[in-house]
């Protein structure tokens, strides 16, 4: 008997139970599901299956009403990670997920093993994995622990990608207030595999052994998916010991290992041991394929002595995997895992009995049904929306002044850092690793190469990329708010000329046990679901994260939106940058809404209004005509509105050469709408592309525009070295591009010297 058999279990009592985050209610269930009190095992293995992060017990009812099938989908959620059929018999795999709450006490190996997470769901399916994206949350830019969990984060997303080899091609930075004491980090990465070789996590095959192989199991991670089920409070800071440690030269090995397999006839099926570790890959890989799974703890590789059961079945130790192989095909499995100098064994194997069975030590130490445990809890919670809501929108605009001095103020947007230029951040990432990126961080949305099976590189399909949201919109309206995040991520893959084909999503939310908060959870799912319907962009696969919030303050509602998209021909994508002697057209209509935008924020101090209205006819009109003007060669460059309005977008397109080595450009523009100035160059509405081209081409620009049903105006032409507004013949803007690029070239570096 091994020595941590012979330790004494604490007595299963409903205290104890509580601290595991199972509620009275909840234990009597256990007791109700096996007949008797559970052993210290089963209660461990409850707790976590049973969790928020787990089960999704909050949000599971309302999910199930997003549409996740389309002509390309192979797979929507469900499984690791969603697939999407991109012609040639070659599929795109991708997935977001969050690692907040680690990322918040330990932010170097709590972003780390976010991006290694994301990375096995992904390649656990079959694919290499090309790409990856962040969208990373943080507290006001003066808070004194912003600039250490800013630098932590960025240096653990740098280290494990740049190490395993992965580009990180783009994403988003975001502060504000609300997130001072729970930040966000947002994982996605994208894989490429051949449609006929995806793999499952089933666990198929009655008698089929089940190997694990990887790192070794130590006990680091533990209760680390309760955790994540949970607020933050003052004890938090205390537990770093639950943040995993994640080394990304294994997970390299652990990559081409699972290739390698999967190129032969060995395997069953494949999971990644994530949130849960053990538990949850096997209880996952059993219920998927109706049967149930009996573990040898005692077969384990362990780093750490001593280890209980219990400890073994909640580690989340990184870099493991868990699969199933045809009997009599263990040697050939475990010969691969030993050429890649990674741990394994044979621990276990496929029943009929529909139960998860636990031996250690010569005993059994859990034995649960598999169906309880996979299908979780289901929370019908009451919502309610928030009776502060009304005043919280309150603004009335005839009050705000207007600023003297609109250059001024668009100066002041530029070296906002929600705004500013992120080179401090993707600079620390290898972007160019693989060679495949076309578009680089910075524009709308990033662009890889699909180079497998590519006859001719220069010819090769594309694969655009994006990661949006705007959570001062959702915290005004969840459900307007939820569908102009979908809309700007449709927006981004549009302007490089791609065409959106599904989306990953990651809902971030504050405590789901407050009305109030679950209204917004409520709220925003149906404005996703409806977008993603009218936008013909269903949802493969994403991730629910709740309870971010620390001692009763919840995070602005943010259901951050990953969009992918395909280009016929990766190299004829457009930037953001303008060229000297171009004309500058708008596809879209100018608006004075104001609600919710930087603007109203960083001069006004205010975070009000009503967000802008969305109209999906619009968005699709815009969206299509710029894609085909994209492809079709007839446009130099393209540039979506969004933060900071107009007037940003033409600065950011002045700012950033066209290509590399070039000079940036200046514009001059003139609008003709009856607007009030501020509210026209700095308003944030929807489904507005900013456009150049040769001034040759303009009837064919309109043409194509016309075709599609999108507005489309011409406003100005590119040439000298200042960005000049004129407003009906008012010269309300007259600012050096030099300036300007001081300006948004500080703004973000600012926070972190």
């Amino acid at each position: 008997m091994s020595a941590a058999a012979t330790k004494k279990e604490p007595e299963i009592t409903e205290a104890l139970a509580k601290e595991h985050g199972l509620s009275p209610d909840e234990f009597r269930r256990v007791h109700d599901i096996l007949g008797r009190a559970p052993s210290y095992t089963e209660l461990g293995i409850f707790s976590v299956m049973w969790s928020e992060h787990c089960s999704y017990k909050s949000s599971r009812l309302h999910l199930r009403n997003l549409p996740t099938s389309g002509p390309r989908v192979i797979q929507g959620p469900g499984e690791n990670a969603g697939v999407v059929d991109i012609g040639d018999g070659q599929a795109v795999i991708f997935k977001m997920e969050s690692h907040n709450h680690p990322s918040f006490i330990e932010p170097y190996q709590g972003a780390a093993t976010g991006v290694g997470g994301i990375l096995r769901d992904v390649f656990t399916m079959g694919a290499r994995p090309v790409a990856c994206l962040d969208s990373l949350r943080f507290g006001r830019p003066d808070h004194p622990k912003t600039r250490h969990l800013v630098e932590g984060v960025v240096a653990g997303i740098a280290g494990y990608g740049n190490a395993f080899g992965v580009p990180t091609v783009g994403g988003e930075v975001y502060f504000d207030a609300s997130y001072d004491g729970n930040i966000l980090v947002n994982a996605m990465a994208v894989g490429l595999a051949r449609t006929d070789k995806i793999f499952y996590g089933k666990a198929k095959g009655l008698g089929n052994p089940v190997l694990y192989f990887g790192a070794k199991t130590g006990r680091d991670g533990i209760h680390g998916a309760t955790m994540a089920s949970a607020e933050f409070d003052e004890e938090s800071e205390s537990k770093r010991p639950t943040v995993q440690v994640g080394d990304p030269f294994t997970e390299k090995l652990l990559l081409e290992a699972c290739l390698e397999l999967m190129s032969s006839d060995v395997l069953v099926g494949i999971q990644d041991m994530g949130a849960a570790g053990l538990t949850s890959s096997s209880v996952e890989m059993a219920a998927r394929a109706g049967n149930g799974i009996e573990l040898d703890l005692d077969k384990v590789p362990r780093r750490e002595t001593n280890m209980t059961a219990y400890e073994c079945m909640l580690s989340e130790s990184q870099e493991r995997m868990l699969a199933v192989v045809h009997a009599g095909r263990e040697a050939e499995a475990l010969a691969i895992f030993a050429k890649w100098d990674l741990d394994a064994a044979v621990v276990g194997r496929v029943t009929d009995t529909g139960k998860i069975v636990v031996k250690e030590g010569g005993k059994v130490r859990a034995e649960i049904a598999v169906g309880p445990l996979a299908e979780g809890l289901r929370y019908e919670r009451p919502f309610a929306r928030p009776a502060s809501l009304d005043a919280e929108r309150a603004l009335d605009v005839a009050k705000l002044p207007v600023p003297k001095d609109l250059g001024v103020t668009l100066t002041t947007l530029l070296a906002s850092p929600n705004i500013a230029s992120k080179e401090w951040v993707y600079r620390q990432y290898d972007h160019m690793v693989r060679v495949g990126t076309v578009v680089r961080p910075g524009a709308d949305a990033a662009v890889i190469r699909v180079l497998d099976g590519a006859e001719d590189p220069a010819r090769a399909k594309g694969l655009a990329l994006t990661a949006d949201c705007n959570s001062r919109f959702c915290a005004l309206d969840p459900y307007e708010g939820a569908r102009l995040a979908v809309a700007e991520g449709y927006r981004n893959i549009s302007t490089v000329g791609a065409e959106p084909l599904a989306i990953t999503d990651c809902l971030n939310f504050g405590n789901p046990e407050r009305p109030e908060v679950m209204w917004q959870l409520v709220e925003a799912v149906r404005g996703l679901g409806d977008a993603c319907r009218a936008l013909e962009t269903p949802v493969v696969s994403g991730n629910v994260s709740l309870y971010n919030e620390t001692e009763g303050r919840a995070i602005k509602p943010t259901p951050t939106i990953g969009t992918v998209g395909l280009m016929p021909i990766a190299a004829d994508a457009v930037g953001v940058g303008f060229e000297e002697g171009c004309t500058v057209a708008l596809l879209g209509v100018n608006t004075d809404e104001i609600g919710g935008s930087e603007y109203l924020d960083r001069v006004h101090g205010k975070q009000a209004g009503v967000p802008p209205r969305l109209d999906t006819t619009r968005e699709v009109a815009v969206g299509t005509a710029c894609r085909n003007l994209v492809q079709a060669k007839l446009v130099r460059s393209a540039h979506d509105c969004s933060e900071g309005g107009l007037a940003v977008t033409l600065a950011e397109s002045c700012i950033q050469p066209a290509r590399a080595g070039a000079a940036s450009v200046g514009v001059t523009i003139k609008l003709d709408e009856p607007l009030r100035a501020d509210l026209l160059l700095f308003g944030e509405a929807p489904s507005r592309i900013v456009i150049s081209f040769p001034p040759e081409r303009e009837a064919e620009v309109r043409a194509m525009a016309v075709r599609y049903g999108a507005p489309f105006e011409v406003i100005g032409a590119t040439g000298g070295r200042r960005l000049q507004i004129y407003q009906q013949s008012t010269r309300v803007v007259d600012v050096p591009v030099d300036e300007l690029t001081r300006a948004w070239q500080g703004g973000f570096r600012a926070v972190v010297s």
